[in-house]
């Protein structure tokens, strides 16, 4: 095989003059009959912070085994992972998003620098999915990805509970509808274990987004991180990379625009979170291909709502892989026409193919009937209009309100405005404005959701609109615009918002409108005074100083 692939690994480690790398390798405890082999990086984003990742040493063991047992040698290398839900309405968030260029630029720099010949990248939590992918876009080498997979959900008071349920009963405790105790008892069962956050959060809003990417093997993501059959779809993933360094099939002959737009579909179908479009952006932007934020909307206009997940509906992601998992999905846009069929995937086959051999377990309610959708359009619209004239997104899945408007309550800052729910100070009929959150002016756009579960559970999820230039969870649900673009800092409308201006959401129309002239807009920005930046040394610095828009997808050149 060696000889045949022309391998990179043979510039690193044949002829005399590599005699010192060898012998380097050879001091870790590679031989010369491993070192002839194909050399196969095991990209692991392994952590103790969270349960997202923490079992990833497991699953490389079994990764690494399918490599050897297919002819490869195997050399596993780690990277960064933030916990979004851990540092979830604390400064810490900030680093969520940055992280997600830092695993890139890591996964990236030691396949160069030690010229591997493919790679299997390991992923758990929100941005270790796309940071990985991103990376591998960029390398161009035969590889694939391989999420860890969603935790199990825990059990409160009799029925089944998600971190979402945690963050929302903050609110709850605040506003007297829970007590110590029972928040004690929620926080003690929310999370069983290891796996990554159970609903169609972000997590496992892109892992089923990059099966129908291709860059994930079909099916294997769903299966849950302690389901006995995950330690075998990690050595099946060791196999299938040697099989596509055999074949010679490679991220840009996968990672196109028409398989951008079936990862599209998926989310728009699963009503998954508002933050695939900055990634799948970033992923666009790695491989080459053309996509804007506006994409994302044409498509979600001919997509159906059918799978009723949290946080918007009632089943989680374990749920939807007992239905029929990820290959079910598939099947289901497959015959509604909403598939490109003829894709190929890291499995050597199309994506048509592996959606024609789904099975669907008899009674299932997770994933609806074509003839039956929760609704008839998919779960992400993009608005635009005089407060967002480059965009912002709205996740419509879960709710149903169609058109808000009330007065603005305007916070420079998440903190601000999270204790002002808590106190009260938010009344039905409210726009909660959140600004200098954005990419450049948090940095780092952190989500919400401290600040949106606290508005669901204080019992105003359905009387309150929010918009923001930061981000929201996945958990978020409710009408709330996210990605708000331009941002604040970068002299967008929404630094312009006063207290008490009318702020109009029409989803029908696509519009997010603040009821001021565009003369008065301008003439407010003129005036605006902008913070002092947070950070004027270090990565949060130079992110923000280099990040792109949130309708570009957040990333830095």
């Amino acid at each position: 095989m060696s000889k045949e692939l022309k391998l990179k690994s043979h510039d690193l480690l044949v002829g005399p003059g590599r005699a010192p790398a060898r012998a380097m390798l050879k001091a870790v405890g590679f031989t010369d009959e491993d070192l002839a082999k194909p050399i196969v990086g095991v990209a692991n984003t392994w952590i103790e912070v969270m349960p997202c990742n923490f079992h990833l040493r497991r699953l490389s063991e079994r990764v690494k085994a399918g490599i050897r047992a297919a002819g490869g040698t195997p050399i596993e290398y780690n990277t960064i992972a933030v916990s979004d839900g851990i540092s979830m309405g604390t400064e810490g968030m900030k680093a969520s998003l940055i992280s997600r260029e830092v695993i890139a630029d890591s996964i990236e720099l030691v396949a160069r620098g030690h010229l591997f010949d493919a790679v299997v990248a390991l992923s758990g939590c929100d941005k270790t999915i796309p940071g990985t992918v991103m990376a591998l876009a960029r390398l161009n080498l035969p590889s694939l990805m391989l999420y860890g997979g969603s935790i199990m959900p825990g059990t409160f008071q009799g029925h089944d509970v998600t971190i979402q349920d945690v963050f929302e009963a903050v609110g709850k405790h605040a506003s007297g509808k829970m007590t110590n105790e029972e928040l004690k008892d929620l926080e003690d069962h929310a999370c069983p274990g290891p796996g990554a956050c159970g609903g169609q959060f972000t997590a496992n809003t892109m892992a089923i987004a990059f099966e129908f990417l291709g860059m994930s093997p079909m099916g294997r993501n769903g299966v849950p991180a302690m389901d006995v059959h995950k330690d075998d779809v990690a050595f099946e993933c060791g196999k299938m990379v040697m099989e596509l360094l055999k074949n010679d099939l490679r991220p840009k002959q996968i990672i196109t625009r028409k398989s951008i737009e079936n990862a599209i579909a998926a989310v728009a179908t699963t009503g998954g979170s508002t933050n695939a479009v900055l990634h799948l952006l970033a992923i666009a932007r790695e491989a080459g291909v053309k996509l804007t934020i506006d994409d994302f909307d044409k498509i979600n206009r001919k997509v159906p709502l059918l799978a009723d997940l949290k946080p918007g509906g009632r089943f989680t992601a374990a749920d939807l892989f007992q239905a029929g998992g990820t290959t079910l999905v598939a099947k289901r846009l497959l015959d509604a026409g909403l598939l490109h069929a003829n894709l190929p995937t890291v499995t050597g086959r199309t994506i048509g193919e592996e959606a024609r051999d789904a099975k669907e377990r008899d009674g299932q309610q997770v994933l609806r009937p074509l003839s039956n959708p929760i609704k008839p359009t998919g779960g992400l619209v993009i608005l635009k209009g005089n407060l967002a004239p480059d965009g912002c997104v709205v996740k419509v899945a879960g709710h149903s309100m169609m058109k808000f408007e009330g007065p603005a309550k305007v916070y420079d800052r998440e903190e601000d405005a999270f204790v002002a729910v808590k106190a009260g100070q938010i009344k039905a009929g409210d726009v909660v404005v959140i600004r200098y959150e954005g990419p450049s002016g948090g940095p780092g756009m952190r989500e919400m959701l401290g600040v949106t579960a606290a508005i669901v559970g204080a019992g105003l999820g359905d009387s309150v609109a929010l918009l923001t230039d930061g981000r929201f969870s996945g958990a978020t649900h409710g009408l709330m615009a996210g990605h708000v673009a331009p941002e604040a800092v970068r002299g967008g409308p929404i630094a312009a918002v006063k207290n008490g201006d009318r702020i109009t959401f029409d989803i029908a129309k696509r519009r997010l409108d603040v009821a001021l002239s565009q003369k008065e807009i301008a003439a407010r920005l003129k005036k605006v005074k902008q913070p002092v930046p947070r950070y004027r040394s270090g990565v949060m610095a130079k992110y923000a100083r280099h990040v792109s828009s949130a309708s570009e997808g957040a990333v830095t050149s």
